[in-house]
C-alpha cells in the first residue's frame, strides 16, 4: 500500500511518530495496533540513512505506509531518502510558494522535476524494466507535505497550498507557536486563528490537513475540525506513559 492512497481515504487516517525504536518488529507492532501509517522522523532523532533503509524494509514487510521527515530540506537528503525507499516526505519549515515549488521539483523525476535518476535501487525494489515507465510511476507515487510551522509559512500558506505537487498541509504546532512568539500557547486566540487559516487554505486547495497530537481527546477534536491525518504521540513517550500508568497501578494496589 502506498502513502498516497491514504490521502483520499474516506475515513481519517491515524498514525504515530517513530523517533527512537529502530526494531525489526516496529512495522508489525504498529500494524497490530490498527494504525494506518507510521511517521518516521530523522529531523529530531538519531536515525541515519543506514537506519532509514533498514526501517523502511520493516514497514514494507508489514504493508504499512510511512511518511518520512528527513534531516533537512537539502537536495542530497531528499534524494538519498527517496532512493532508500521513502515515497512520502514531510518537509520542515516551508516558508513560501517558491520554496515549495523548488522542493516539488527536487523530488520528482524529469520532466516534472530534477531528481537525479538511479534505477535498480531500494526505491524500485532493485528491479529492471522500462526507464520511462519507472520515472512516471515514481512521480505518481511520491508525496510531498510541507510543515507550516513558521510565521513566514503561515503568511504564505494559501499560496503554498496551491502549488502543484503539494499533497497536504501539516501544522507544526510547537514551532509555529514559538515562531509567533507564544510558545506552547495553543489556546491563545492568535494561534487558534492561525490553525483556522491553515485549515481554510487546505480546504480551498482540496488537500488534507494533518497534525501530531499528544492525546486521544486532541485527536478527536482535530478530526471534528476536519483534519484527515492524525499522528498520535511519539514512540518513546507512549512507552514511558504506558509503563508509568501500569507501574503506578501496581504500586497503588500493593500498599
Amino acid at each position: 500500500m502506498s502513502f498516497r492512497s491514504l490521502l483520499t481515504a474516506s475515513e481519517p487516517q491515524l498514525g504515530t511518530m517513530v523517533a527512537e525504536f529502530a526494531t525489526p518488529g516496529i512495522g508489525h507492532i504498529l500494524k497490530a495496533a490498527d494504525l494506518d501509517f507510521g511517521f518516521l522522523d530523522m529531523e529530531h532523532s538519531g536515525f541515519g540513512m543506514g537506519d532509514l533503509k533498514t526501517m523502511l524494509s520493516y514497514f514494507q514487510a508489514a504493508d504499512l505506509p510511512v511518511i518520512l521527515r528527513p534531516p533537512s530540506k537539502s537536495s542530497h537528503h531528499l534524494s538519498r531518502a527517496l532512493d532508500a525507499g521513502a515515497d512520502a516526505l514531510l518537509l520542515p519549515m516551508v516558508n513560501s510558494a517558491a520554496e515549495a515549488t523548488d522542493l516539488v521539483a527536487a523530488i520528482k523525476y524529469p520532466p516534472e522535476g530534477v531528481r537525479s535518476v538511479a534505477l535498480g535501487f531500494a526505491h524500485d525494489r532493485y528491479t529492471g524494466g522500462d526507464a520511462k515507465a519507472k520515472l512516471t510511476a515514481a512521480n505518481q507515487k511520491t508525496v510531498l507535505i510541507p510543515l507550516i510551522e513558521t510565521r513566514a509559512g503561515l503568511d504564505a500558506v494559501e499560496a503554498i497550498a496551491k502549488v502543484n505537487g503539494v499533497d497536504g498541509l501539516w501544522i507544526g504546532h510547537f514551532d509555529l507557536s514559538a515562531s509567533m512568539g507564544i510558545p506552547g500557547a495553543f489556546d491563545d486566540p492568535r494561534f487558534l486563528a492561525a490553525v483556522d487559516r491553515i485549515a481554510a487554505a487546505a480546504k480551498a486547495a482540496d488537500i488534507p490537513l494533518c497534525q501530531l497530537v499528544g492525546s486521544a481527546d486532541d485527536g478527536r477534536q482535530m478530526i471534528a475540525k476536519g483534519f484527515h491525518m492524525i499522528c498520535y504521540g511519539i514512540d518513546s513517550g507512549l512507552l514511558r506513559d504506558a509503563l508509568a500508568a501500569g507501574i503506578a497501578q501496581i504500586r497503588a494496589g500493593s500498599t
